[in-house]
Protein backbone atom coordinates (compact mmCIF):
# COMPACT_ATOMS: atom_id res chain seq x y z
CA UNK A 1 0.00 0.00 0.00
CA UNK A 2 1.60 3.45 -0.93
CA UNK A 3 1.27 6.47 1.48
CA UNK A 4 -1.40 8.35 -1.23
CA UNK A 5 -4.16 4.94 -0.59
CA UNK A 6 -3.22 4.81 3.18
CA UNK A 7 -4.30 8.33 3.42
CA UNK A 8 -7.21 7.90 1.51
CA UNK A 9 -8.35 5.00 3.19
CA UNK A 10 -7.58 6.91 6.48
CA UNK A 11 -10.24 10.05 5.50
CA UNK A 12 -12.34 7.29 4.30
CA UNK A 13 -12.87 5.84 7.86
CA UNK A 14 -12.82 9.00 9.54
CA UNK A 15 -15.99 10.67 7.34
CA UNK A 16 -17.62 7.41 7.97
CA UNK A 17 -17.18 7.04 11.71
CA UNK A 18 -17.87 11.10 12.05
CA UNK A 19 -20.63 10.71 10.40
CA UNK A 20 -21.94 7.70 12.63
CA UNK A 21 -20.53 9.68 16.16
CA UNK A 22 -22.06 12.82 15.40
CA UNK A 23 -25.33 12.36 16.30
CA UNK A 24 -24.31 11.23 19.75
CA UNK A 25 -25.38 13.43 23.18
CA UNK A 26 -27.41 16.10 21.00
CA UNK A 27 -30.06 18.14 22.77
CA UNK A 28 -32.30 19.95 20.57
CA UNK A 29 -32.93 23.36 21.18
CA UNK A 30 -36.45 22.29 21.56
CA UNK A 31 -34.98 20.33 24.58
CA UNK A 32 -33.25 22.82 26.16
CA UNK A 33 -35.34 24.82 29.10
CA UNK A 34 -33.53 28.19 27.59
CA UNK A 35 -30.72 28.48 25.17
CA UNK A 36 -31.00 32.24 25.31
CA UNK A 37 -31.29 32.08 21.55
CA UNK A 38 -34.06 34.27 19.70
CA UNK A 39 -35.82 32.77 16.63
CA UNK A 40 -33.18 30.18 16.00
CA UNK A 41 -34.24 26.50 14.68
CA UNK A 42 -35.85 24.25 17.15
CA UNK A 43 -34.15 21.29 15.84
CA UNK A 44 -30.93 22.86 15.41
CA UNK A 45 -28.44 21.16 18.69
CA UNK A 46 -27.56 23.43 22.05
CA UNK A 47 -24.08 21.84 21.93
CA UNK A 48 -22.55 19.88 19.86
CA UNK A 49 -19.29 19.43 20.87
CA UNK A 50 -17.54 19.42 17.99
CA UNK A 51 -14.31 19.02 18.72
CA UNK A 52 -14.85 16.36 21.49
CA UNK A 53 -16.30 14.07 18.63
CA UNK A 54 -13.84 14.79 15.63
CA UNK A 55 -11.17 13.55 18.40
CA UNK A 56 -13.13 10.62 19.08
CA UNK A 57 -13.70 9.91 14.81
CA UNK A 58 -9.74 10.48 14.87
CA UNK A 59 -9.23 8.03 17.20
CA UNK A 60 -11.78 5.19 16.14
CA UNK A 61 -10.63 5.91 12.27
CA UNK A 62 -6.61 5.03 13.58
CA UNK A 63 -8.11 1.44 14.69
CA UNK A 64 -9.96 0.89 11.95
CA UNK A 65 -7.56 1.87 9.23
CA UNK A 66 -5.00 0.17 11.23
CA UNK A 67 -6.79 -2.84 10.76
CA UNK A 68 -7.43 -1.93 7.23
CA UNK A 69 -3.72 -1.76 6.53
CA UNK A 70 -3.25 -5.03 7.78
CA UNK A 71 -5.09 -6.67 6.47
CA UNK A 72 -3.82 -5.16 2.74
CA UNK A 73 -0.38 -5.49 4.02
CA UNK A 74 -0.74 -9.46 5.08
CA UNK A 75 -1.96 -10.54 1.24
CA UNK A 76 -5.03 -12.01 2.65
CA UNK A 77 -6.91 -10.25 -0.10
CA UNK A 78 -5.38 -9.63 -3.32
CA UNK A 79 -6.18 -6.81 -4.81
CA UNK A 80 -4.26 -6.83 -7.89
CA UNK A 81 -6.53 -9.24 -9.60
Amino acid sequence: MNPAGAVVIYVIWWWIVFLAVLPRNVQGRWEAPDDGVEGADPGAPTDPQLKQKAWLATKIAFVFWAITAAIIVSGVFNFRG
